[in-house]
């Protein structure tokens, strides 16, 4: 586009994220029309999902209408709706009644669950990469405590109170942790026919340690404050199996009721309708500006993307950190392309490391800052103010302030309603005392 021109240049942004939210709010005084795209109409802060899986935080607390959040941005229109494809050709985005051309377009839509080649898994063992998926996880963690109230027979009553989580990562270790905090602090004096204490969480994790991306010293304070915790950690462990009656580790089989997976990403759908070259993961291959090689207007940000660290040559993480960079730096490419700067002028982005954080249980978690090690009381309040940072609007900040500190001191989590289908699958009555529908 000819940046002399009059015309307003037509920026598509697809995924309301980090990186995408990123790149409209960086062109709020640019001469663009912004069309952001998402097929869902809230922003989510992912790494506080698990907190609405275990009945810590209600949906809201971490979510914000999209809408909402550019109401006062007059060059940005907001759509719901999913994307079916792009054509990098005619430089427009196909969706289910029609399409739209644009001058810049910006994919920033994230990752969806991995299961390595066995899709089967899925609903057997949902992973944790959206509102939905939180809520159904919710959903299973609490029914399955309501099941065992009502079952008789020992053998399934034990599976019912066995929960596997698979992937050592941020998710797996901070999601097992809350679990056993639900079984043991918030639940044990509302049940009257079994100890929910004897509750079973086990983490499988196939490498050598938890967290691989963190410092080794902290990886080990992990592992013993979740040993502590009652969490049963498995290293150099693989599913090999998920079926309805529960996972097979190795040659090892697992009666659990729930499977929760955490191990593993892969780039979404719409990555597969480009032509261009993905990574193994499904991830968009970019360039040193974020562009698609041969198509400087066309820009992947965020997870969704395979790309480089100018001074590392390493990959940028996958982390909120990396989307809200790449999507302040895309935000300042598309800003110099029309004030006249051509795109082989364009820098090559670097990413600023600012840490790695993870949370193991009530006051305890670890923290990476360079070279800077937290864990425990003090690594938790690193934890707790980073992560409120983040949230959109002063109500969501300090109701979440409220509910961590309530959770606390007292140890209830009061995000408890089930939704959803709340049918129990009961094998034998506990001494007859619920009959059959």
């Amino acid at each position: 586009m000819n940046p002399s021109s009059p015309e307003i240049a037509k920026v598509i942004v697809i995924g309301g994220g980090f990186a995408g939210l990123n790149v409209v709010k960086g062109l709020k005084k640019a001469p663009v029309d912004i069309t952001l795209v998402d097929r869902r109409n809230h922003h989510v802060f992912q790494p506080l999902l698990y907190q609405v899986a275990t009945a810590e935080l209600e949906p809201a607390s971490i979510g914000a209408p999209i809408r909402s959040i550019l109401s006062e941005q007059q060059n940005a229109t907001v759509g719901l709706a999913e994307v079916q494809g792009v054509d990098l050709a005619r430089k427009v985005i196909l969706l289910p009644r029609g399409e739209i051309a644009y001058d810049y377009l910006v994919i920033a839509t994230g990752v969806q669950q991995s299961y390595f080649g066995h899709d089967e898994y899925r609903p057997l063992a949902p992973g944790l990469k959206t509102m939905d998926d939180a809520l159904e996880i919710r959903r299973r963690l609490l029914l399955a405590f309501e099941a065992a109230e009502w079952e008789g027979d020992a053998a399934a009553r034990r599976a019912k109170l066995t929960f596997v989580i698979v992937g050592g990562g941020p998710t797996g270790v901070e999601l097992s942790g809350a679990i056993m905090d639900v079984a043991t602090r918030s639940l044990p004096k509302e049940f009257r026919h079994i100890d929910t204490t004897t509750a079973r969480v086990i983490l499988v994790q196939g490498a050598e340690r938890l967290l691989p991306a963190m410092p080794e010293d902290l990886s080990a304070k992990v592992w013993r404050d979740l040993e502590a915790a009652g969490v049963e950690v498995r290293l150099h462990s693989y599913v090999t199996e998920v079926t309805e009656d529960g996972v097979r580790v190795g040659d090892e089989h697992i009666a659990a009721s729930n499977v929760f997976w955490a191990a593993g990403v892969r780039g979404q759908l719409l990555a597969e309708t480009l032509g261009v070259e993905l990574d193994r993961a499904g991830r968009v291959v970019v360039g040193p500006d974020l562009s698609i090689v041969g198509y400087p207007e066309v820009f992947v940000i965020g997870d969704a993307a395979h790309a480089i660290d100018a001074k590392t040559g390493e990959p940028v993480p996958g982390v909120a950190q990396g989307a809200i960079q790449t999507g302040k730096f895309v935000a300042e490419i598309i800003g110099r392309d029309l004030r006249g700067v051509a795109p082989a002028e364009r820098p090559a982005f670097s990413y600023f490391d600012k840490g790695s954080m993870a949370m193991v249980g009530r006051g305890k978690a670890v923290a990476s800052v360079g070279r800077l090690h937290l864990s425990g009381f003090l690594g938790w309040m690193s934890w707790i103010f980073l992560h409120v940072m983040f949230l959109v609007g002063f109500r969501r900040k300090f109701v979440t302030m409220t509910e961590w500190v309530r959770s606390y001191l007292f140890g209830q989590r009061y995000a408890r309603l089930i939704m959803g289908d709340q049918q129990l699958d009961v094998k034998d009555v506990v001494k007859g005392t619920l009959t059959e529908d």
